[in-house]
């Protein structure tokens, strides 16, 4: 089978999203074929190179989504092009500007966004589409003054929402710009022959957003069923990345937030309308998923897997070691969405009670100041008010219950080390999607004492203790029931660990890939273009062994039989002769039958 894999910031790239998922599946399934296309999220990425692809990745595609796009070939747009792009535009900024919904916000795909603006949404972005393809990309138009003057004047319309119509000229050319990357992938080569989207078997888009139109463009042009994953909701990213600013920065201006947060909606709530199948990675993704429109049936969880083996020899060593059994770890990056300062009251708490009680923080941020940032300073500065080093005697060297170590120092070399350097794991953030960081502590074998956000209930179970967020006195308490009973603690963390490795390991995810492929392909045995004269499927019409992820060539002996070649497609030589039964049957002349993409029209 020939897969398109579809990742934006991630995957083949060394650094990024889902990559290390993304790596795990390719080489899970070596069986299939897969292509990948990549979308690159900055300069930095592309600077860093790919990592180590497997030999059944054949082809790999990519398009940066920053810096000025490069016209491809293509037909001169004229009068009659800015005519149809200002009226597929106009539906375009038409959609994302309509009034609200009733009973839900705006632009969040929710049952009260109506239909009528969803369709113009997607005939807007498929007539977008179509007229790239035609005049060799839209990014100069959707730059344009006549972009900004069309988006103004949906904003201006009577009963816009009232942040969009306070948008200023200046808010105008942010939304704009900000589309014209969104919308890249519509202009991209990739739906064209051999290399292309319109030989794969399947697409699998492995997040929302941009990475996702290529799939959609695939499923109505050539019929290729879509799989869409996601682990953390992007949409959920796309509305926190507008609070924070485009940079971590300052917050986006409130027009500018509005917009882009309808633009973000209608496109997740469409691409969840038309995949064959998605795959959230937890409960909490799947609320999100069902709220922005998903149907139940075509929804089916499946946790990401990770490796495990590295957690082993801690994990089986069971509980903390003598001395440690009185410590609480805390591991991950030091930043206001994992509140260190509600731990470290807690901590302080936790101290009235159990005067020998210690509470590592172990950073997992490398090559970076721990000090640029104003809020580790801040949890330092306040661990120093709250717990003075304490010296036995006057001639003595005084000591702090809490450190603040990072990862690679020698005290804690490996991220197993880190979570065995304690007997309970605390979590206590305010915000969180999928706890990578507890499904770790779970292979240790550790007790965790988790705040109640994200998927935490849904990955923890009845393994740890569970508290309400911004909670310090509850969390002390939760922390305090685990450091006074070491029995209770190794129960725990025995179930932590049997939980983890049952859900969350590898083989797990990629076993259930492993199926979810086969289902959506025995949903479509043959490709659309093999059918019979009454436009009938054609049974048997490309044999099996035409799928096996090779090349043939002829003979060396003269004798006319074909030997097959393994490896990635790019790396085989062409083929010399292709035997019969594998050819692919002749496609039938332009202009016979309806095309894919007209049918219902």
């Amino acid at each position: 089978m020939r897969v398109g894999l579809l990742t934006e910031g991630g995957y083949p790239y060394a650094t990024g999203d889902a990559r290390v998922w993304c790596d795990r599946l390719v080489r899970g399934l070596a069986q299939h074929e897969f292509e990948v296309y990549a979308l690159g999220r900055d300069p930095g990425q592309q600077a860093g190179g790919w990592g180590d692809l497997p030999r059944n990745v054949g082809w790999v595609r990519t398009a940066p989504l920053w810096g000025e796009p490069v016209r491809r070939p293509g037909g001169r747009g004229g009068r009659r092009q800015r005519r149809r792009f200002a009226e597929h535009f106009g539906e375009l900024a038409a959609a994302i500007s309509a009034p609200y919904g009733s009973g839900a916000p705006h632009g969040s795909g929710a049952p009260g966004r109506t239909t009528v603006q969803a369709d113009r949404f997607a005939n807007a972005l498929h007539g977008l589409a179509d007229l790239a393809g035609e005049c060799g990309g839209l990014s100069a138009a959707l730059r344009s003054e006549d972009a900004v003057r069309t988006l103004e004047r949906a904003c201006r319309t009577l009963g816009a929402p009232h942040g969009a119509q306070r948008a200023r000229v200046a808010d105008l050319l942010t939304v704009t710009e900000a589309l014209e990357r969104a919308l890249r992938p519509l202009s991209l080569d990739w739906y064209g022959d051999d290399p292309g989207l319109s030989g794969v078997d399947l697409c699998h888009a492995a997040t929302g957003g941009a990475a996702v139109l290529p799939g959609l463009l695939a499923k109505r042009r050539f019929g290729t069923p879509l799989l869409l994953t996601e682990y953390g909701v992007r949409l959920r990213e796309c509305y926190l990345a507008g609070a924070a600013g485009a940079a971590g920065g300052r917050p986006l201006p409130g027009p500018v937030r509005t917009l882009l947060a309808a633009f973000h909606g209608l496109l997740a709530a469409e691409a969840y309308a038309r995949a064959d199948l998605i795959t959230p990675g937890n409960t909490h993704t799947r609320r999100w998923q069902e709220r922005c429109g998903a149907e139940r049936e075509r929804l089916r969880t499946v946790y990401p897997g990770m490796d495990a083996a590295r957690f082993a020899e801690v994990g089986e060593r069971g509980a903390a070691q003598p001395g440690d059994d009185r410590t609480l770890v805390w591991v991950g990056r030091i930043e206001p969405p994992k509140d260190v300062i509600a731990l470290l009251h807690a901590f302080a708490e936790v101290r009235r009670w159990q005067p020998d009680a210690r509470l590592r923080i172990i950073e997992t941020r490398r090559g970076e100041d721990p000090e640029a940032d104003g809020y580790p300073a801040h949890c330092r500065a306040l661990a120093d008010h709250l717990f003075p080093d304490e010296a036995a005697d006057a001639h003595s060297t005084g000591d702090n219950p809490v450190s603040f170590e990072r990862l690679g120092d020698p005290e804690v070399p490996a991220l197993a080390d880190a979570y065995g350097a304690g007997g309970v794991v605390v979590l206590s953030s305010v915000v969180e999607g999928f706890p990578v960081g507890l499904v770790e502590a779970m292979f240790c074998g550790r007790a965790t004492v988790s705040t109640d956000v994200g998927a935490v209930c849904e990955v923890i179970g009845g393994t740890g203790l569970v508290v309400p967020p911004r909670n310090p006195r509850a969390l002390a308490d939760a922390c305090l029931a685990l450091l006074s009973d070491a029995e209770r603690c190794a129960r725990l963390g025995a179930a932590a660990r049997a939980r983890a490795l049952e859900l969350f390991t590898v083989e797990q995810n990629v076993a259930a890939f492993r199926g979810i492929y086969l289902e959506l392909m025995s949903h479509c045995p043959v490709r659309r273009e093999e059918v019979g004269a009454g436009g009938g499927p054609l049974p048997f019409a490309r044999p099996a062994e035409a799928h096996v992820p090779g090349r043939w060539t002829a003979g060396r002996d003269g004798d006319g039989f074909g030997h097959w070649l393994p490896g990635p497609a790019a790396a085989r030589p062409a083929p010399e002769h292709t035997p019969t039964w594998a050819s692919p049957p002749a496609p039938e002349p332009l202009g016979v039958g309806p095309r894919p993409s007209e049918e219902g029209a």
